[in-house]
Order: structure tokens, then C-alpha cells, then sequence
């Protein structure tokens, strides 16, 4: 028997069944939205007001949360970052870059009891202090490394 023809037209009918019951009205698609955001944060243009905005004015310094950057960025365009949090019930981490327009980059909520932990690339105006607040059990944690980017890999 063919198992491909088979899938293939199971796969066809539930499509062709779903577009009729949106079709007839019984589902109706809506905007899905992930989450509320701080949009004042992402939208402050200056350090202090980002992180009062976040909630981390007094955050400590936390060996727990791990921070992989390069020390010397060749292409400020795209940064590569991995971050980690081993502190338990970690449900959101922020990434701010200390010299750009808008310091806060990214900020990632978790679930609790999932791994707090990303890679992305960020971009970076000019060379900076990376900032990473952890929230936990209520309190924020930070950790901080200073990335220099290069001009076309010829320094500044």
C-alpha cells in the first residue's frame, strides 16, 4: 500500500474541511497575540530609563547567569549572543545594550519550570556593555560583558 498517497490525501481532505468550516463561518480566525510588552521600555532612549521601566534599578550581580559574546565584534550589524540562566524560576530575561539609541534589545518571558535560555544576534551601534537582567522569584539579576565592534575588522 501507499503510505505517501495515503498521507498525502488525508492531509487534502482536513485542509479542504477546515476551509469550509472557516468558509461557513464556525471558525473564525483572530489575531493571536504572545504576550502584553512593555512597550515604553523598548521605546526609552536612555540606560536608567529602561531599566526602571523593567523593574532592575537594583539588580545584583549573579555568577548564575551565563553570557557568551565575543569580545571583539567584527560586524556590529549581528552580534551573535547566547544566554543562560541556572537561577531557579527564572521567567524572563533582558538583553540591553548600554550605548545604543534604545538600550533594552530583547526581552524573552519563560514558563515556569522551562529552560531560561536563547541565542540571537544583536545589533550594536558602536562598542558597549552588554547588560543581561534575569527576573526570579521576584528579584533581579544582572551580568554584564563589554563587547568592542570593529570597523570592517579594523578596530575603532
Amino acid at each position: 500500500m501507499n503510505t505517501g498517497r495515503r498521507s498525502f490525501l488525508q492531509g487534502f481532505g482536513n485542509a479542504a474541511l477546515l476551509a469550509g468550516l472557516v468558509g461557513a463561518g464556525v471558525l473564525r480566525p483572530t489575531r493571536a497575540l504572545a504576550v502584553d510588552f512593555n512597550r515604553s521600555a523598548f521605546d526609552s532612549k536612555n540606560l536608567a530609563d529602561a531599566l526602571r521601566l523593567i523593574g532592575a534599578t537594583a539588580a545584583e550581580a549573579s555568577r548564575d547567569i551565563v553570557l557568551k559574546a565575543p569580545e571583539i565584534a567584527e560586524n556590529g550589524s549581528a552580534v551573535p549572543i547566547e544566554v543562560i540562566s541556572q537561577i531557579p524560576g527564572t521567567t524572563r530575561l533582558s538583553v540591553l545594550v548600554d550605548k545604543n539609541p534604545f538600550p533594552l534589545a530583547l526581552q524573552f518571558n519563560f514558563a515556569p519550570g522551562a529552560a531560561a535560555r536563547f541565542q540571537a544576534k544583536l545589533k550594536m551601534a558602536e562598542s558597549s556593555r552588554l547588560r543581561i537582567v534575569a527576573l526570579a522569584g521576584g528579584k533581579h539579576y544582572t551580568v554584564f560583558r563589554e563587547v568592542k565592534v570593529t570597523v570592517g575588522g579594523c578596530g575603532e
